[in-house]
């Protein structure tokens, strides 16, 4: 279940995503596979060639993209997903979601 997201953000994120732009968006999550993880990052980018090399940058394997038909994305969350939005400058939304612990 999803909660904490804007539909403009939601509808910015997929907007970026289908222009070829890596976009990220962060939300509140909760799952039971996924016990420990209150939020997750979705990065997303409808260029497929793109979206792996980004994930490359930060060990993430090219299995690992959700490759939806229309906003393909990696899932972040736990030390990917906090290491890498600090890696990508995304402060606010660290500190929105409480993922700087």
């Amino acid at each position: 279940m999803a909660f904490g997201v804007k539909r403009e953000e939601l509808n910015n994120w997929k907007s970026e995503v289908n222009k070829g732009n890596i976009a990220f968006l962060t939300h509140y999550w909760l799952d039971d596979r996924f016990p420990n993880s209150t939020s997750v990052t979705k990065v997303g980018c409808s260029d497929m060639s793109k979206l792996e090399q980004w994930g490359k940058r930060y060990g993430l394997r090219p299995e690992w993209i959700h490759k939806d038909e229309k906003y393909p994305h990696f899932d972040l969350f736990g030390k990917f997903q906090k290491d890498i939005l600090e890696a990508e400058g995304l402060e606010e939304q660290l500190e929105r979601f409480n993922i700087l612990k």
